[in-house]
């Protein structure tokens, strides 16, 4: 039997479909509601609004549970890495053995970056923020590729979507090079996605730079990670702009704009932000009754999240990666470490934190990672792009094969003036 939901207003009632999903709460689905009661729904936010069907994520929240097109994402993070994350977000499976191989190989191939577009850099300040830059030169790809812009061709949406998920790596290094004056280092195709990431931030032509194979693999986990998290804000951005038709290039630009926001992307950045406030572990008391404080606007940064009710099942991953760099880089003296891990000591032990669930997130821990590094805190949401390329480009490829897919337009509740007549400036007091 179909379920149904009856919204009655005043002595009139209208019934719509109730649908459910693989897992999750079933959804009421209003998509004609206007058509048959000229009524909108309101939802600031659209916090209680699916805007799609998909298959690629899911989220439980009150459980802790993030799932990769199934896979729990501590699995994927533990035996997986980046590339294969990548095929399985495109494709939907895992790849075997000769489809992994294949699929490293076609990424690897579009490492490089057109060599007039390393001349946009110089178009930039050197002091402008690598997040602007990466949204000049991501939305500038579609003036050099023309020939994978056509979103109806789906052999140009796969190329399109190799060569980004191959080509941020390449655009972020030479953003963080360029506001920091060194040359730009270009791609070596003999090493691994991390590795040759990490080759390209820090390697300089006047000695060799060997990647150690430990932070390879952290800053591999962190792209994991951070490869997609269902309908947030960015990836609902990008649908969005997709959803006009606009070229892929331009949707990815448009998603890292939105990623920028320090309530987004940007919370690893203002929670090491945060931890340097702090200064030293003595000064914690004083910031922990801040934070108990309703009065207080302090909040601390990086503890709780929007979604996830229970401890965030990525900040668990995050938190064994942070203690290994740490350990392999043998940082032991350091002020901002010390306040992080009395921090964490208290929000895992004390019942305030554990009564509203204020657990570490993995922007606390993404943010001490990425600083032991030797990234500064203005690369932290540009590192978070790079991973979320190949989330936003899944999602926007979804979409885009969805036949039920619209172009978005939300619709508003209008508080403003009612209609009046417009009087000449000559006779207005």
């Amino acid at each position: 039997m179909t379920k149904k939901a009856t919204l009655t207003i005043g002595k009139d009632s209208w019934d719509f479909p109730v649908k459910s999903g693989t897992a999750g709460p079933d959804v009421v689905d209003v998509s004609t509601l206007y058509k048959d009661t000229e009524k909108f729904t309101l939802d600031p936010g659209f916090t209680s609004t699916a805007s799609c069907e998909s298959e690629i994520t899911y989220i439980d929240g009150d459980k802790g549970v993030l799932l990769y097109r199934g896979y729990p994402i501590d699995q994927v993070a533990e035996h997986g890495d980046f590339l294969e994350t990548c095929y399985l977000l495109l494709y939907g499976h895992l790849p075997t053995k000769s489809q992994k191989k294949d699929f490293d190989s076609r990424v690897t191939y579009h490492t490089m970056i057109h060599e007039q577009m390393t001349k946009l850099y110089s178009g930039f300040r050197r002091d402008a923020h690598p997040m602007a830059i990466m949204v000049g030169v991501v939305g500038a790809l579609s003036a050099f590729y023309h020939d994978s812009t056509d979103i109806n061709d789906e052999r140009q949406r796969m190329i399109a979507s190799l060569r980004m998920i191959a080509k941020m790596p390449t655009i972020a290094a030479m953003a963080y090079k360029y506001s920091i004056g060194q040359p730009l280092v270009y791609p070596l195709n003999s090493l691994d996605y991390s590795s040759n990431f990490l080759n390209m931030c820090f390697a300089v032509p006047c000695e060799d730079y060997k990647a150690n194979p430990v932070l390879s693999r952290a800053m591999d986990r962190i792209f994991i990670l951070h490869a997609d998290h269902e309908q947030n804000a960015s990836t609902s951005t990008v649908r969005l702009a997709g959803s006009s038709g606009a070229n892929p290039f331009a949707c990815i630009a448009a998603g890292i704009a939105c990623l920028w926001g320090p309530a987004h992307g940007g919370a690893n950045e203002a929670a090491l932000a945060m931890l340097a406030e702090i200064g030293s572990v003595e000064r914690i008391p004083e910031f922990i009754a801040r934070a108990k404080d309703k009065n207080d606007p302090f909040r601390l940064m990086g503890f709780g999240h929007r979604v996830y009710k229970n401890y965030d099942p990525r900040a668990k991953i995050m938190q064994q990666t942070t203690h290994e760099v740490l350990n392999e880089l043998g940082i032991k003296d350091d002020p901002l470490l010390d306040v992080a891990l009395e921090l964490e000591r208290i929000a895992l032990t004390d019942e305030y934190f554990i009564e509203k669930r204020l657990y570490p997130n993995i922007d606390f821990y993404s943010g001490i990672t990425l600083n032991a590094l030797g990234f500064p805190t203005t690369m932290f949401t540009v590192l978070f792009a790079v991973a979320r390329t190949v989330g936003w480009i899944a999602q926007w490829k979804e979409m885009i094969e969805d036949p039920l897919q619209r172009i978005g337009r939300p619709r508003q509740l209008y508080t403003g003036a009612s209609e009046r007549n417009y009087v000449p400036i000559s006779l207005r007091k």
